[in-house]
């Protein structure tokens, strides 16, 4: 739905690069993808910009490995990013992550409210981005990398852990 398209395109995304992009303009245009168990690939080749055809084909990708590591890879940029028109759709290169809740509207007792939460946020230099280029993302150590609290809490991570009264346990 449009709605729920244009909250994802706003908070939740892994972009390569985002923008009004037209996949059914030519018919060597393709958006394809590949999981081999270790690494899924999203592979954007020869797509036009809508309206905007005589600029070129971009072509670009999206590898997320199993490691949590992930790589934007730029073959063809026609144009600077920077002057991608924004007016039809956002352009942006980067992550996002959040959450939703949906909660009772006070007014109607039958309906819910949405409220989208963003947590966090990575965005590319889009004037870095070029024709063979490419962008390396590796994660952070997490707790989640551990099998308990107690080994979370023991080991040398710098993270600032503290006691979650709801959870009863450390956060």
């Amino acid at each position: 739905g449009d709605v729920i398209h244009r909250m994802l395109t706003a908070t939740q995304y892994i972009a390569p690069l985002m923008a009004n992009f037209n996949p059914s303009y030519s018919r060597n245009s393709t958006v394809r993808y590949l999981d081999n168990g270790t690494v899924f690939v999203v592979q954007w080749d020869k797509v036009y910009l809508q309206g905007k055809e005589d600029l070129g084909s971009f072509t670009f990708q999206a590898a997320l490995h199993r490691s949590g590591r992930i790589v934007f890879g730029y073959k063809e940029i026609p144009v600077p990013v920077l002057q991608i028109s924004a007016s039809q759709h956002p352009v942006k290169a980067g992550l996002s992550d959040a959450f939703m809740v949906l909660n009772p509207s006070p007014d109607v007792p039958e309906s819910r409210r949405r409220t989208i939460y963003e947590y966090h946020r990575v965005e590319l230099d889009t004037s870095r981005i070029s024709s063979l280029s490419a962008v390396e993302f590796t994660p952070l150590p997490t707790c989640l990398q551990h099998q308990s609290c107690e080994t979370c809490l023991s080991s040398e991570l710098t993270f600032n852990c503290s006691w979650c009264h709801v959870l009863q346990r450390y956060c």
